[in-house]
């Protein structure tokens, strides 16, 4: 039974750490879940409540910051509320609809068309374009550590 359980400990940090790049699987969550996973097949004893906390606090600081540093990108740019959101659309649905490309396509081309339909000039659209893509590699950058983060002080409490 140990074997399986670090077996699926690691496969939830696999695919937590493949989640900060790939949004559409959830990342923190899956890292999150893990240590539920450790605590039934292990002990939770190891966890004290300033685990808990910490691992809740760099989850919630994960899923306001992805949100906030995606709308950094398009709004350091010069994009609108729309292109905002079109660009979060496009993270959630490129991957599905182009799947080699659709993760940088999705986003590049939600600010896009919010420009575009705010009757802004192509060029200018697609500035803001790119911005939404600084934002998502910023967003990406920042899950990561933070994910890596999470990983660690697991290690940390566990050792």
């Amino acid at each position: 039974m140990d074997i399986l359980g670090w077996v699926l400990v690691i496969a939830l940090f696999v695919i937590g750490m493949i989640g900060a790049v790939y949004p559409v699987l959830p990342g923190a969550l899956a890292i999150y879940f893990a240590f539920f996973v450790y605590g039934w097949f292990f002990s939770f004893s190891s966890f004290t409540v300033w685990f808990w906390i910490i691992q809740t606090l760099i989850v919630v600081v994960l899923f306001v910051a992805d949100y906030i540093v995606n709308a950094w990108g398009v709004n350091k740019f010069g994009g609108s509320k729309l292109s905002t959101v079109l660009s979060t659309v496009g993270v959630i649905i490129g991957p599905f609809v182009i799947p080699a490309f659709g993760l940088i396509l999705g986003p590049f081309i939600g600010a896009v068309l919010g420009e575009l339909i705010h009757r802004q000039p192509l060029d200018k659209a697609v500035k803001v374009g790119f911005g939404s893509l600084v934002g998502l590699f910023t967003s990406t950058v920042m899950k990561f550590i933070l994910q890596l983060v999470m990983i660690v002080v697991f290690l940390f409490y566990i050792l």
